[in-house]
């Protein structure tokens, strides 16, 4: 349980974080959605999927889940956080192919950094028992 809160709170600021580098202002709904994607992207990366399918379920977790924030936003908030209408593909402005693709570039690298920290933070360096094939 506490694995979950951290990774959903590092989610959350760092979708604040990229939001605020990439556009320069975010909304605190934004902080929502990062912690449910990155709890999403460590499921995600302790599945037995190629790296590429991983980022392609990431990135459409992400932008399913804009959709729904966004639409929650605009009918119950009231308020507009982002607007993609100006761009090629959009639906209802929420979401386009160019942010997607993006989504799925940082999603890939995301994945492959917790599989890594996996890998490095949770299998043993060395063994204190020999294997039946090492005597």
């Amino acid at each position: 349980m506490l694995e979950q809160i951290s990774l959903f709170i590092l989610g959350g600021s760092g979708y604040l974080a990229v939001e605020l580098a990439w556009r320069g202002t975010s909304h605190w709904t934004m902080f929502l959605a990062g912690g449910i994607c990155l709890c999403l992207l460590h499921w995600l990366a302790a599945r037995q999927i190629s790296l590429p399918a991983a980022a392609g379920a990431g990135a459409a977790g992400v932008s399913g889940l804009e959709v729904c924030i966004g639409l929650f936003c605009r009918e119950l908030l009231h308020i507009r956080v982002w607007d993609y209408s100006a761009e090629w593909g959009n639906v209802a402005g929420l979401i386009c192919p160019r942010y997607t693709f993006y989504w799925f570039l940082l999603c890939g690298w995301v994945v492959f950094v917790l599989r890594l920290a996996q890998q490095v933070f949770c299998s043993p360096v060395y063994c204190t028992r020999r294997t039946a094939a090492e005597y």
